[in-house]
């Protein structure tokens, strides 16, 4: 009974109409997989975003934030709770290369084709790459350029100049780049519960046939080692990178790679991602996680540690 009271109160917050229930989210996820979340809400603007978080937290809702749906699994028994899909658009060319843009833009194709359209580069080398502009914020969205002379790795942290959050403690705050303590796979929002708003990203004019050459060859270089999320959908690296050594050769070394096991299987081509081969779970993929760091570390003496989130029941 308490539960139906909070629900109601939570509905008269939101816009009307918009608070749905028992809603599966698989199809909100990169993987494809999960069961269904008790209460579901869209929130298309900055407002119905903050509010919604505020919401959740005042009537202490258990709740998650979901973008692209990217770098998660979901269990199969789904979430006890509200999932608030940001659905945040609004891209606005501010001039000299700045470009403010909705925490629920997709970085590809949305953001990506609109800047390379203007001849502005910093955002081409994550085409390719399933994320929405929160989700860039929060995992430091990065790729290894692989075009010789060009060999590194860039994170999204080197355009960014400022962001719009919530912050944990309920206010609207304009914070810099600084404010989010980028690393490898990490920001702030990692330890925080801030959530992002908008990002205003500064840009570097460039001309449009050196983007479309560096789009070809990211492109080319992630169709050779990375599934066609429409043939083989999957949630990217499972685990963190080890020093000295990628978690996928560790993986491979142990004769895993193209290891199947119900409707899930560790991708052929690259031994850090499982894929769904269509109607794979959950806990399939956690037999084949468990799989690689049991393996891993009996053959090899180390410990593979997962950056994926694990959302829900499982």
């Amino acid at each position: 009974m308490k539960s139906k009271l909070l629900h109601e109160e939570l509905e008269k917050r939101l816009v009307a109409g918009r608070l749905e229930r028992n809603v599966p989210l698989a199809p909100f996820t990169t993987f494809r997989i999960g069961g269904p979340a008790d209460l579901f809400y869209r929130a298309r603007t900055s407002e119905e975003l903050a509010t919604a978080i505020l919401a959740a937290r005042e009537l202490e809702i258990p709740h998650f934030l979901l973008g692209r749906g990217a770098n998660i699994l979901v269990g199969d028994r789904g979430f006890r709770g509200l999932v608030i899909r940001s659905e945040v658009g609004g891209i606005e060319f501010l001039g000299g290369g700045r470009v403010r843009a909705g925490s629920g833009v997709e970085t590809f194709p949305d953001l990506i084709v609109e800047t390379v359209r203007r001849g502005l580069g910093g955002l081409h080398h994550y085409v390719g790459i399933p994320s929405t502009v929160g989700g860039a914020m929060w995992q430091n969205l990065h790729f290894l350029s692989p075009a010789p002379g060009r060999e590194r790795t860039v994170f999204i942290e080197e355009v960014v100049e400022s962001a719009t959050i919530l912050t944990e403690e309920g206010s609207h705050r304009s914070v810099g780049v600084d404010y989010f303590t980028f690393g490898y796979d990490y920001s702030i929002l990692h330890i925080r519960s801030d959530v992002v708003l908008d990002v205003t990203l500064r840009l570097t004019p460039t001309p449009r046939d050196e983007l479309r050459t560096v789009i070809r060859e990211n492109l080319a270089w992630r169709e050779e080692r990375h599934p066609d999320l429409w043939l083989y959908p999957c949630a990217g690296s499972i685990f963190q990178k080890l020093e000295g050594e990628g978690a996928g050769r560790l993986i491979d070394r142990c004769g895993l790679k193209g290891h199947v096991h119900g409707s899930s299987a560790i991708f052929h081509k690259h031994a850090n991602i499982i894929v769904n081969l269509g109607g794979g779970t959950a806990a399939e993929v956690l037999h084949l996680i468990d799989l690689a760091q049991d393996t891993v570390l009996r053959e090899l003496g180390l410990e593979l540690t997962p950056e994926i989130t694990f959302i829900g029941e499982f």
